[in-house]
């Protein structure tokens, strides 16, 4: 008899296990981050990268890495120093199937620049003031579930303002 309710028991939890019911690890979200950095995103020099993260958070408080299968919609928003406006990808940006994003050239084959300097003189010597003119809006869909969005200025041209830079450097400048 007591073979038989402990067999019950385990055929009894398996059918709960398998039919779904009870508690199930479910994507509650997905979320996209750019790899190593904080603060501001730059995506500095034509040519630079950024690999970009695309996470699936379940509701057990899992997350699994999705990158190389989320697909993947770029806005570009904004303009450039010169009020331009931003060419589409692949020119500007373009982002591969692993989430690496590089910073390519626009349609005339030069780098872009969705940053200004507020703060020039006549000299070119002050400190800058570097401020987004524009950014290639990113957002990764896996299994129906669209990420929040990542905002991506880029820096891949030198600046014409005299400062022969575009957009804030490694050393914060």
């Amino acid at each position: 008899m007591k073979r038989t309710r402990i067999l019950v028991t385990l055929l009894v939890a398996l059918a709960l296990v398998s039919s779904s019911c009870g508690v199930g690890d479910k994507i509650g979200s997905v979320s996209i981050t750019a790899n190593g950095t904080t603060g501001t995103i730059n995506l500095a020099g034509l040519g630079g990268t950024l690999q970009l993260q695309v996470l699936a958070n379940y509701t057990s408080g899992k997350q699994i890495d999705e990158t190389n299968f989320a697909t993947y919609t770029i806005t570009p928003e904004g303009v450039d120093e010169l009020g331009n406006t931003l060419p589409t990808p692949p020119y500007g940006v373009e982002l591969n199937k692993t989430g690496m994003l590089t910073a390519t050239a626009d349609q005339n084959g030069n780098g872009v620049c969705t940053w200004y300097n507020a703060n020039t003189t006549s000299t070119g010597t002050s400190q800058p003031t570097w401020v987004m003119t524009g950014d290639y809006m990113i957002m990764a869909t896996y299994r129906g579930f669209a990420s929040n969005p990542i905002y991506i200025p880029v820096a891949s041209a030198a600046s014409n303002q005299g400062t022969g830079v575009c957009g804030p450097s490694a050393t914060g400048k």
